[in-house]
């Protein structure tokens, strides 16, 4: 349906009630996708990464894919919080809290993820306690624990009155740390000289650009599903706003996606690669063209810039699933699709090729124990965020003026 402007007047915080039928079902289903996640997990540390579809060629798998886009997402969500901090529009204050909740919980779940595929869990204090700094890798521990601390702080600033002054310089902080973090996260493809498909600076503003949209996508989807489902009011020139900004993230993913490949088709070097990933990919060139350009951008610029659907909650909230779903499949391409092409050991080089593997294009095929493991992230971090609100007032109860 039509959206309809509302004049904000009073904001009050409230618990959800979680004593509905449908709430206890939300709980025990994401419950139930947990412990399959534990039970994927599990059976890669007792089996070894053999029950997997990873092989010696693609060692990183659909659980670092769902990992790498919660990490990435959880950085965006808080463009509500720095709208409102940050930059002084005060119009998104109210939603601020929900935005610093789904970014600590989206992390969480992706931390989790890689943490339980990693097939060693208990050596994660070795991890935390042994740095090597030359590694993109060891900056990110403190990169995360510091995003998880200053969200924290951020909300202790929004929820307790005492605090209110301190809001705005810790946003600003907060606003600088994730943008940090998201940078961190692209250099970790952006420096990898070993594989073809990165090797690229501009990776980092990508993942920027795409942290930014995917954020946005995820954020309205939970605030349009809190807010309906609770029956409380939502400021339509909120939806809107962010609706907008959805569409201006979407479109500069989009260059950045063109630049990064039209650089790379001008290197003679790439060119192998990049016919791969845009015409020889099979499987890779399908997610690339049919869902994260086709269904993924297009689709959604439709849908929030026709007339006839722009102003819909209901499509915007159908774009911005669209807009998550070709996010993933951005991912899957940028992680799986850039480890299937071979490696070239001396570019450039006539060598003797062996015959493991040498110049083949790797196969993978998700397995369940990783789907289960990647899929179980996702529903720890819905979990995180329901059973928040039913204990914390996250959500805004408007009171429209007079």
């Amino acid at each position: 349906m039509a959206m309809t402007s509302n004049i904000v007047g009073t904001t009050d915080f409230t618990v959800i009630e979680g004593r509905s039928r449908g709430f206890y079902v939300l709980v025990a289903c994401l419950a139930v996708v947990i412990a399959a996640g534990l039970w994927g997990a599990h059976t890669m540390d007792v089996e070894g990464h053999h029950v997997t579809g990873m092989s010696n060629q693609i060692v990183w798998g659909i659980p670092h894919v769902f990992a790498v886009f919660l990490i990435v997402a959880a950085s965006g969500v808080l463009n509500v919080a720095s709208l409102s901090s940050a930059m002084g529009q005060k119009i998104y204050t109210p939603y601020a809290r929900l935005s610093g909740l789904l970014a600590m919980a989206l992390l969480i779940g992706g931390l989790a993820i890689i943490m339980l595929d990693l097939g060693r869990p208990d050596r994660l204090m070795v991890a935390l306690t042994h740095f090597n700094m030359k590694s993109v890798f060891a900056w990110n521990v403190f990169l995360y624990t510091g995003f998880l601390a200053l969200a924290g702080l951020y909300l202790w600033t929004l929820m307790e009155r005492r605090m209110n002054p301190m809001t705005k310089p810790v946003g600003v902080v907060l606003l600088i740390w994730r943008l940090t973090l998201t940078t961190g996260t692209g250099l970790i493809f952006g420096v990898l000289v070993a594989r073809d498909a990165y090797d690229i600076l501009i990776m980092s503003p990508l993942f920027i650009a795409m942290s930014l949209s995917f954020g946005t996508a995820a954020y309205m989807l939970l605030m349009m599903a809190s807010f309906e489902r609770t029956g409380r009011r939502l400021d339509d020139t909120v939806v809107l706003g962010l609706k907008r900004l959805l569409v201006i993230f979407v479109l500069i993913v989009l260059g950045f996606v063109i630049i990064l490949h039209a650089t790379k088709l001008y290197s003679v070097a790439y060119q192998g690669v990049e016919r791969f990933l845009l015409v020889d990919g099979g499987v890779i060139t399908a997610l690339l063209w049919l869902v994260q350009i086709a269904a993924g951008t297009l689709a959604p610029l439709v849908l929030m810039l026709w007339r006839r659907t722009a102003s819909s909650r209901a499509w915007i909230g159908v774009a911005s699933a669209l807009v998550l779903i070709g996010g993933l499949a951005q991912v899957y391409v940028i992680i799986i699709g850039g480890q299937a092409f071979p490696l070239q050991i001396f570019p450039g080089k006539e060598v003797i090729e062996s015959s493991f593997y040498d110049g083949v294009v790797a196969h993978y095929s998700p397995s369940l124990p990783e789907l289960s493991l990647a899929l179980g992230g996702v529903a720890l971090s819905l979990i995180l965020v329901v059973l928040s609100m039913k204990v914390l007032p996250f959500l805004p109860q408007v009171r429209t003026a007079d």
